[in-house]
């Protein structure tokens, strides 16, 4: 699932293909900037805020991204390209002067603006664990400003806590033992959000712990209730619930995390 973790770790490769390299294309086959062109500026660097991607060039422009659910970046070395089939989904192709090219496929967000103008697109989120700015208190305060709301609804809140998707908010609820409807106002909310910034920090810097909340890698038990509805709960038995459609599903046992 593409949440912040999955975008830190983009960033991460996306930085060792790209950084401080010029660029020979750099075609955004979108129709909005169909006509843009940055082949002659340098990729100064990358930056993440929760699920959002800012891609910074020489001259003060940022290229903004979003993954969402079907988006992604593929990497190729010198003499290669992506296959014929996938060609028409390309939004995205930067091509440097090393032949590394970045291509970002079916990517539903694609903006090309000011450096200057990047808080218009990300200017909303709030605190982002895997961020150096990352502000614990004032993501509490956040959600905390709305006591009556579900716990797991303020969460998932990107103006709130930024980066935390689906996955992240039940696995966390659950781990609470915090029902995903329970008010704000019934809920530790410091220690909900210490938790889901320490699980988020840890998935998205180390490789072989990514998106597994259980410590289990075996398929179908990386997970404590996500995707594990009408199945027995891996710590007490009963059968895990699951409520909504992908990919905004919400998952309990009702026998650890109780109504009330």
């Amino acid at each position: 699932m593409p949440e912040g973790d999955s975008v830190f770790r983009l960033a991460i490769r996306l930085r060792a293909a790209l950084d401080g390299r010029e660029l020979v294309a750099g075609e955004l086959r979108v129709p909005r900037h169909g006509a843009a062109d940055l082949a002659g500026r340098s990729v100064l660097g990358h930056e993440t805020h929760g699920k959002h991607l800012l891609q910074r060039f020489s001259g003060g422009l940022t290229l903004h991204t979003r993954l969402r659910l079907d988006g992604s970046w593929t990497v190729t070395r010198a003499g290669r390209v992506l296959p014929r089939r996938v060609q028409p989904e390309v939004r995205v192709r930067l091509a440097t002067t090393t032949g590394t090219t970045a291509w970002g496929v079916s990517l539903p967000i694609v903006q090309l603006i000011e450096s200057r103008d990047e808080s218009s697109v990300v200017g909303f989120l709030g605190p982002d664990p895997l961020r150096s700015d990352w502000d614990e208190e004032e993501a509490v305060r956040r959600i905390a400003a709305a006591p009556g709301r579900a716990v797991l609804e303020a969460v998932r809140d990107q103006r709130n806590l930024a980066g935390l998707g689906n996955l992240w908010v039940n696995e966390v609820c659950f781990l609470r033992g915090v029902h995903p409807d329970r008010p704000v106002e019934e809920v530790d909310v410091p220690r909900l959000v210490r938790l889901a910034a320490r699980m988020l920090q840890h998935s998205a810097t180390h490789p072989e712990a990514y998106q597994i909340t259980t410590g289990d890698r075996r398929r179908g038990s990386s997970h404590w209730v996500v995707g594990r509805a009408g199945r027995a709960c891996l710590r007490c038995g009963t059968t895990v619930v699951g409520r909504g459609a992908h990919p905004g599903r919400t998952y309990w046992c009702p026998r650890c995390q109780p109504a009330a």
